[in-house]
């Protein structure tokens, strides 16, 4: 290897007041719910729909807890399960890490619908507003991974590849960059693109779907750079669980949309 990046020695803790540490991680969470929401407050007063700004104020507080709940019941359930039923009180030890986008998603689904027929709201209006906001949580997320340093990439001879403090002397792909340009940047511009068509609007569900299926897309091609959770490995024919997690996503993507397309044709 002749070229390698160092990495940017950034402490985890962004400041702390005696006992209490804020860091990175959970500044990206509060990042991504306020510039979403904000985004979402505009689209609903604009919008003719049933959702309202006061219903999005009323919605952060249930996204916020199908977030975090979902997230990391699915990091415990999906990739770490032996350990954390050996040791069960590490499960709330959340400032450790351990978060999964594909619990967190499903939280924050039940979440939604919960909150839909508590305010007898339509949830794929709701859904197709949030589709559009949620990739900027997730690339505050990436970001504040390349921080960390964690969730690194496999070992390449790539002239940007990085050498992380806890992946060895070799230089890897700096993978969360990759998906915060993918999950977030990309899915971003390309979802509040289609939502300037009225007909892909009126189309409930289209949007929703496009998100879902674009995520599943961009998390599998990702997977091809990320290195594997060490206590899971690669698994069959080389896969990962990010893609196996990612396949019946893709599968709802799609369907929601050839659904979302048909239903109102």
């Amino acid at each position: 290897m002749l070229f390698a990046i160092p990495f940017l020695q950034i402490d985890p803790v962004l400041f702390s007041i005696g006992p209490f540490a804020v860091r990175w991680y959970a500044l990206s969470y509060v990042a991504g719910l306020l510039f979403g929401f904000q985004l979402l407050r505009r689209r609903a007063a604009r919008s003719s729909d049933d959702v309202s700004a006061d219903n999005i104020d009323d919605f952060l507080v249930w996204a916020t807890i199908g977030i975090i709940l979902g997230g990391r019941l699915g990091y415990v359930l999906f990739y770490n399960l032996q350990y954390f039923l050996a040791n069960p009180l590490e499960i709330f030890a959340t400032w450790r890490g351990g978060m999964s986008f594909h619990g967190g998603l499903l939280g924050v689904v039940i979440a939604g619908l919960l909150f839909c027929r508590r305010h007898k709201l339509s949830p794929l209006i709701l859904g197709d507003m949030l589709a559009c906001a949620a990739p900027i949580g997730l690339f505050f997320g990436r970001i504040a991974n390349f921080i960390n340093g964690e969730l690194y990439g496999r070992v390449t001879d790539a002239p940007w590849g990085v050498v992380f403090p806890y992946g060895g002397p070799e230089p890897r792909h700096p993978s969360q960059l990759y998906e915060a340009f993918l999950e977030g940047l990309v899915l971003f511009a390309v979802l509040n693109i289609m939502w300037r068509s009225e007909k892909i609007r009126a189309n409930s569900g289209v949007l929703t779907g496009s998100f879902i299926a674009g995520y599943a897309i961009a998390r599998m091609i990702v997977e091809l750079f990320r290195q594997p959770d060490s206590h899971i490995g690669f698994l069959t024919l080389g896969s990962t669980m990010g893609q196996w997690l990612s396949v019946p996503m893709l599968i709802i993507g799609v369907g929601m949309i050839i659904w979302g397309s048909r239903r109102t044709a």
